[in-house]
């Protein structure tokens, strides 16, 4: 009989592909150079933080006058900050005592470009004999008194840097005209700004 010796089409497949044939994607058939990837390793690769990413720079000025407007903006910024933290001169523990002391009295050298101005004007060979040696004796008593006041702010500060920062690098020399330059600045134009107020214990 005919159909005893026909073999169905799904036997003819079985019988062609042997049962114990390893799977094409099992490990033991890979090459030895074959790398698993992180998604097989069920691995996530980690996003790159936002920190470590390059900021967008700032766009280009559409004409000239917005181009003046951010230098002038810039140079406004730089000004306020340099009038608050001041300058890498301005550093230190020390001389943030020497700007106390000054901050904290009144000096006569805030008197003496003021002053200085009035002798200029008044000792011009036009005014009169009197007026002339009014403006002489008046620069000799600012002259007098900014040494008085530069030497008392110097032992001041020789005295509270002795005292609270005994082992200093800092030379008093220069601690000395630091204060005595700030001491004839006008209060107002002091930078950094004078953290205390005239009269405050230092």
């Amino acid at each position: 009989m005919p159909s005893l010796f026909r073999r169905k089409s799904s036997q003819l497949v079985d019988e062609a592909v042997p049962q114990d044939a390893p799977d094409e994607q099992s490990p033991s058939v890979r090459s030895r150079g074959y790398t698993p990837s992180k998604k097989e390793l069920g691995r996530v690769t980690p996003k790159r933080p936002a920190a470590g990413r390059r900021l967008t720079a700032d766009p280009v000025p559409a004409n000239k006058q917005e181009a003046r407007e951010r230098r002038r903006a810039a140079r406004a910024q730089a000004a306020e900050e340099f009038r608050r933290e001041g300058g890498p001169r301005d550093r230190g523990p020390e001389r943030l005592l020497a700007r106390n002391v000054v901050d904290s009295r009144r000096t006569v050298g805030t008197w003496f470009f003021g002053g200085a101005l009035i002798v200029l004007i008044g000792s011009s060979q036009a005014m009169p004999p009197v007026v002339r040696l009014v403006s002489n004796l008046l620069w000799g008593a600012l002259a007098i008194g900014v040494v008085i006041d530069s030497v008392l702010i110097s032992r001041k500060i020789k005295k509270l840097v002795g005292q609270r920062f005994p082992k200093t690098d800092q030379k008093l020399g220069s601690l000395y005209l630091y204060a005595i330059m700030r001491s004839i600045t006008f209060r107002r134009m002091r930078a950094p700004v004078p953290q205390v107020n005239i009269g405050d214990p230092i």
